[in-house]
C-alpha cells in the first residue's frame, strides 16, 4: 500500500490515462476495423474520465 500523499498515489490515475491514450493511438494507426473499434474505446476512456472528475468535483 501506499500513503495517499505519496507521488505513487499522486500520479497512479494520470499515468494510466497516458498509457490508455497511447495505446489507443498507436491502435488507431496500426489497422483497420477490430482495431478501429479498440482505439475509439481506448481514446474515449480519458474523455469520460474527465467528464466524470468535472461532474463529481467539490466546490
Amino acid at each position: 500500500m501506499t500513503k495517499p500523499g505519496s507521488l505513487r498515489a499522486i500520479f497512479a490515475l494520470p499515468v494510466a490515462l497516458a498509457l490508455v491514450s497511447i495505446v489507443g493511438l498507436v491502435v488507431a494507426l496500426t489497422g483497420d476495423g477490430l482495431r478501429d473499434v479498440a482505439a475509439w474505446a481506448a481514446l474515449a476512456i480519458p474523455v469520460l474520465v474527465v467528464g466524470w472528475a468535472m461532474r463529481n468535483r467539490r466546490a
